[in-house]
């Protein structure tokens, strides 16, 4: 009998000790950098600076979220690359497109856009311009007090540069996911208030997600080095408004 019961005990011990191992040996915890780039396991200063080697290497990347700059909130959905860029801006409760290939940079909006100001006598131009510019393309001329601000939401390396510094003293957060991908998060100063960064574990260490510091907006970073085409609209689409466009919001 206690023959029989010592081996019935043994079996019970066999298959408790097949269960732990399957959940990690011995109730320890599985190594949540297993299988990864290597990157989690490094000091947050080291996992700033391959983020920064990684995005200075890439050649596109799609940007959406919220931005608040200089007391603007702007949504964006923008494909970047060196040359260029397309996609949406909504603000204020008006969108357009933009699309910019080197230098040339168009702006698309549809008539109540042109038209936002114009119960203004001192405006009635862009009000009656606003049927003929509805859902063309105008080239911005450079010289127009809206190129600049207009073309900085093209342009892959000065949105980067601006958008991904940190600032404080940071530190190493929690693992996590975004879009599936495994991530490590990175962030600045107390509570994460100086911002913070989920930065991809497979591949390169490319940012996915951006807490810009005191809450300034979250941004998706995704389709890394995935090429696109950039193309000036056909001539039949485009308007040339001359040295300045309409005042936009």
């Amino acid at each position: 009998m206690r023959t029989r019961n010592r081996a019935v005990v043994a079996a019970m011990c066999a298959g408790l000790a097949a269960t732990l191992a399957a959940c990690g040996g011995g109730g320890g915890e599985q190594d949540p950098d297993a299988g990864t780039n290597g990157v989690g396991k490094l000091p947050a200063t080291k996992i700033e600076s391959k983020v920064r080697q990684a995005v200075a290497g890439a050649s596109s990347v799609r940007l959406s979220g919220t931005l608040v700059t200089q007391g603007a909130t702007y949504k964006l959905n923008m494909r970047l690359k060196a040359d260029g860029g397309t996609g949406q801006v909504s603000t204020k409760g008006s969108s357009f497109e933009l699309l910019r290939v080197g230098k040339e940079l168009y702006l698309k909006a549809d008539a109540g856009f042109w038209s936002h100001d114009g119960g203004d006598e001192g405006h009635s131009g862009a009000a009656d311009a606003a049927g003929k510019l509805d859902d063309k393309y105008v080239k911005v001329p450079s010289g127009d007090p809206s190129y600049q601000r207009l073309s900085g939401f093209t342009d892959m390396k000065l949105l980067l540069d601006g958008l991904l510094g940190l600032h404080g003293k940071v530190a190493t957060g929690d693992h996590g996911r975004v879009d599936g991908v495994r991530t490590i998060r990175i962030s600045a100063g107390k509570a994460g208030e100086g911002g913070s960064l989920d930065v991809s574990l497979k591949g390169r260490p490319y940012p996915l997600r951006l807490q810009r510091a005191g809450g300034a907006g979250v941004i998706q970073l995704a389709d890394w080095n995935k090429g696109f085409k950039l193309a000036a609209p056909e001539k039949g689409h485009v308007l040339d408004y001359g040295q300045q466009i309409p005042e936009t919001p």
